[in-house]
């Protein structure tokens, strides 16, 4: 059982016929639309029928409790024998665990992604360079808000766009990232000795009085609140709006916006950068967990050792480069040809509708890789458009990522679940991230901000951080 984003391919469709002769083996998967997969994966581990494989993230709670209940297969020490499934990274591989125990095959993502898209051509209408530090970035900001980048002769653009985030605190927001810059914890970190969350440190308040001051002097969008995600790109395109702090990828994404809109000059139009200096020159950069959902297989319906065996078989011939390319970059010669080696171009590409991505028949089937994704690397080809400005942003990428990993923050209570984490979280989990929006807007002051943190604290909270601090404590080292 998998996610889609998409249509569902024919399961007589070309590419999956290609794997299965790869294979060796018939597949039989079950696409379920990613906004409903939630919901399915936890009426499937309610029933007995759950597939052999499913595609899961190891932390819902439903499939915490399925595993430790013994629903799922500990794969900790099961996975030296298969050379393409041992982890990649120890960080990613602790991280993706339910307190040190490995339930699933994680999906490879970068361990960094955080960056500031810019538009390039706005910097140069108002005179400024690239903002290296959160001071350069107000100016930015203000500078884009204040003096008409777009020549319009109106003071109608802002300097940052924020979306209505769809997570909760420590989802990779542009919230979480801005307090990172500060020194805040990413999720949680150490103080005096102890893991505390992020929220409980001055840091993160700071963080967030600066950020309001911003939203107060008109900087970013006034509409941050209710914004929806899916539109992030369009006041960048059309000119309202000149910064986003979001995945690197996303340079590329606004890109294909501005060739698809016939620009010739495309390439002038985007910038970017990586994680920004505090005020003291100090930096702290905001790293991912390194994963994205993990492929846990069933003791329902892989009851025996030998069972396990072949499946563990068939997804470490997956894992491997041929594996990875059919289910990334789809056929060679038919879909896509190698071009310096290490990236894929289009064939057809004018058919693609200029996105450098093939159809969403081929696009399913990415979520069967467990090494990287076409658009931001692994072991198979990063599917990239034949523009040198799409050359310039992933060599640009590569950089800021490199430079960024020196001084990543990374969230230390990933490993772990806390039990009451479990039991209350989904009840106490928005409190945080919909006072930090109230309190962004004005509808809170500091003192109400922080008393509705207390409410986390007192709704469960206090218990979870115990437990966590526990966990971590047994983890082995």
């Amino acid at each position: 059982m998998s996610k889609l984003f998409g249509t569902a391919p024919e399961p007589t469709g070309e590419l999956q016929q290609a794997i299965e002769k790869f294979l060796g083996k018939k597949l039989k998967v079950t696409w379920v639309p990613n906004a409903e997969y939630t919901e399915k994966m936890n009426v499937t581990l309610a029933s007995d029928s759950i597939p052999q494989v499913v595609v899961v993230d190891p932390k819902l709670p439903a499939f915490v409790k399925a595993a430790q209940a013994g629903a799922f297969w500990d794969l900790t020490d099961k996975l030296d024998k298969y050379p393409n499934l041992k982890p990649a990274d120890a960080q990613t591989s602790l991280n993706s665990s339910i307190n040190g125990k490995i339930y699933g095959l994680y999906r490879m993502r970068p361990l960094l992604r955080s960056a500031v898209v810019i538009r390039k051509d706005w910097l140069k209408k108002v005179g400024l360079e690239e903002p290296k530090t959160i001071d350069e970035f107000y100016e930015v900001a203000k500078a884009f808000t204040e003096k008409d980048p777009d020549g319009n002769g109106k003071k109608d653009t802002y300097g940052l766009i924020i979306p209505k985030w769809p997570g909760n605190y420590a989802s990779a927001s542009p919230y979480d990232v801005i307090e990172t810059w500060f020194g805040a914890p990413n999720g949680y970190g150490e103080r005096d000795g102890k893991v505390v969350p992020g929220f409980d440190t001055p840091e993160f308040i700071e963080a967030n009085k600066w950020l309001k001051k911003m939203v107060d002097e008109g900087l970013v969008n006034p509409d941050f609140a209710t914004l929806d995600s899916a539109k992030w790109n369009e006041p960048f395109f059309h000119g309202r709006g000149g910064m986003i702090i979001d995945v690197n990828i996303r340079s590329r994404q606004v890109l294909d916006l501005f060739r698809e809109d016939g620009d010739q000059n495309y390439g002038d139009k985007v910038t970017m950068v990586g994680n920004l200096a505090r005020s003291d020159g100090k930096k702290f950069s905001y790293p991912f967990t390194g994963y994205a959902d993990s492929l846990a297989i069933s003791k329902q319906s892989v009851r025996t050792d030998a069972d396990l065996d072949n499946v563990l078989k068939t997804l470490d011939k997956l894992a491997t480069k041929e594996g990875q390319v059919l289910l990334q970059n789809g056929i060679e010669g038919r879909n896509f040809k190698v071009e310096n080696g290490d990236t894929a171009a289009l064939i057809n590409e004018e058919d693609a509708a200029v996105r450098p991505v093939q159809d969403n028949v081929d696009d399913a089937f990415t979520q069967l890789s467990t090494k990287g994704t076409m658009d931001i690397g692994g072991i198979a080809y990063q599917r990239v458009p034949s523009g040198q400005p799409y050359r310039d942003i992933l060599d640009l990428q590569k950089k800021l990522v490199e430079e960024d990993l020196k001084t990543a923050v990374h969230n230390v209570a990933l490993p772990v679940v806390a039990p009451t984490q479990i039991e209350k979280g989904p009840q106490i989990d928005k409190i945080v991230s919909d006072a930090r929006v109230k309190f962004l807007s004005g509808a809170i002051d500091e003192a109400g901000f922080k008393a509705e943190i207390q409410k986390w604290h007192d709704g469960g909270g206090t218990q979870i951080v115990t437990e966590i601090n526990d966990l971590l404590a047994k983890l082995p080292k």
